[in-house]
């Protein structure tokens, strides 16, 4: 799980502030407020990390990317390429790390990880032809908030060779090979220690395991954008078996399909009774109001052809996907990936209320509330959810449960993108047991009571002036 990320220079963002991340975070803020440069800075990382090329730092992407920047120039804060990208976060690991360090010449020692921060700082090296180099990057290793020790590389700036680097630790000392005095090569990609940081070292062994708990880290980001693909007549499943629904939602169906097969049951709603992802679907579905009845239904025994039907409320029969509300078919992949995704997965939304009524959007949250608490084949998912949203509803819900006692606030977080100011600041929503906003920012969602008190003011008069 995510605990924190502070960013630097990137986009709009001249600096994030720290932000510190719950089970459930939520963004907020007007067009254009940098609200969304979040989510795609975590997915730049993560494009980056699963790059084939582990020279280039990072991956700024191309047509086929879910994150497409340009060049760095694009990339940095107000477009500065004197200024480096800085940035530092924290993620908590499923299952402890056992490094092995070697306290003298003689003796191992294991030591438990279960919290790691690494914190990076990315320059431009070439102004020219916009070369992206790590300056220095560093791990810190803990153990139940203690801190075990850091290790991490720093750019050699009086070398022969522009991709010269130490290495650099505290609370452990790096012990150099006999004949391997000559400095380092360049970190891979931005998070990654060369192949040679174990030939070097005496004691480096761990290095690996580091770069690979990255990796993993990553691996766990999924990521759903604000338009999803429109719903299909028929969908063909061959066996695959998705990661996800996908980017745009189009594997949603082959992921229900999956789920099927491999009979992926959980508990809903804390109870005891195990279902199948289908049939929390429909029943979220008819919870959020918008269907009665929701069906995958083979087409024939030989072919792998398959139909979605929904009855709708107020109809008796069932009808084809396409011909209802576009609202199911875009928050169909939105249930389906809170329910889908692995366990100890970070899920990143924008939008997921999009084409809702404002009563579905509030059931949406409650949905969110039970996903991230359900349990499959009765052991915990540890789901994490960065969610991007513009609706009220969607947070006087999450308000609302808090002040019921039904949600608890510490695992619930929300940011307020203000662009007012110059350079934007993320604000923290302060929440307290009551599920009050003690912060809210001027017209958060608009002057509301602004429109009802000049329309108010407006009626009156025309009474007064004589019309009816």
């Amino acid at each position: 799980m995510l605990k924190y990320l502070h960013i630097k220079n990137f986009k709009g963002w001249k600096d994030t502030g720290k932000i510190e991340f719950a089970p459930i975070t939520l963004f907020m803020g007007s067009n254009s407020s940098g609200k969304s440069s979040i989510g795609q800075f975590l997915m730049l990382l993560k494009q980056s990390s699963a790059s084939t090329d582990r020279k280039t730092v990072l991956f700024l992407g191309d047509s086929d990317s879910v994150v497409e920047l340009g060049g760095p120039v694009d990339m940095l804060y107000e477009h500065n390429t004197e200024q480096m990208l800085e940035f530092e976060y924290n993620w908590d690991m499923p299952e402890p790390l056992m490094l092995s360090m070697l306290v003298n010449k003689d003796n191992t020692e294991d030591c438990l990880v279960n919290s790691i921060t690494f914190s990076d700082k990315i320059a431009v090296r070439d102004k020219e032809i916009q070369t992206l180099e790590v300056e220095k990057m560093m791990y810190r290793l803990y153990l139940n908030d203690n801190s075990n020790f850091s290790v991490g590389m720093e750019r050699v700036q009086k070398a022969s060779s522009a991709r010269a680097y130490k290495t650099i630790a505290e609370n452990y000392e790096i012990k150099r090979v006999l004949g391997r005095a000559w400095e380092m090569p360049s970190p891979y990609r931005f998070y990654g220690f060369p192949d040679e940081m174990i030939s070097y070292h005496q004691n480096a062994w761990f290095a690996p395991q580091l770069n690979a708990a990255h990796e993993n880290f990553f691996a766990n980001i999924s990521y759903l954008g604000p338009l999803r693909e429109k719903a299909e007549r028929h969908y063909r499943w061959t066996g695959f078996i998705p990661g996800s629904v996908g980017t745009s939602g189009k594997d949603t169906i082959l992921a229900l399909l999956a789920a099927r097969t491999e009979n992926r049951l959980y508990n809903y709603k804390s109870g005891q009774v195990r279902m199948s992802l289908e049939t929390i679907i429909a029943k979220a579905l008819t919870e959020m109001g918008l269907v009665d009845k929701f069906v995958i239904n083979k087409i024939s025994d030989d072919r792998q052809d398959y139909e979605v039907k929904v009855q709708t409320k107020g109809s008796h029969t069932l009808t084809d996907i396409p011909d209802v509300g576009f609202g199911i078919s875009q928050v169909l992949p939105v249930l389906v990936q809170l329910y889908y995704a692995p366990a100890n997965s970070i899920i990143i939304m924008e939008q997921p209320e999009l084409h809702l009524h404002p009563s579905a959007q509030s059931a949406l949250a409650d949905i969110m509330i039970e996903a991230i608490s359900a349990r499959e084949d009765k052991k915990p998912r540890n789901i994490q959810l960065i969610i991007e949203t513009h609706s009220e509803h969607f947070l006087r819900r999450f308000q609302r449960r808090i002040a019921e006692k039904k949600f608890s606030n510490d695992k619930f977080a929300a940011y307020f993108a203000n662009n007012d100011k110059c350079p934007s600041v993320l604000e923290p929503l302060e929440i307290n047991l009551f599920g009050e906003i003690t912060n809210w920012p001027k017209n958060f969602f608009g002057d509301i009571n602004g429109d009802i008190f000049a329309q108010t003011s407006a009626a009156l008069q025309r009474q007064i002036d004589g019309e009816k």
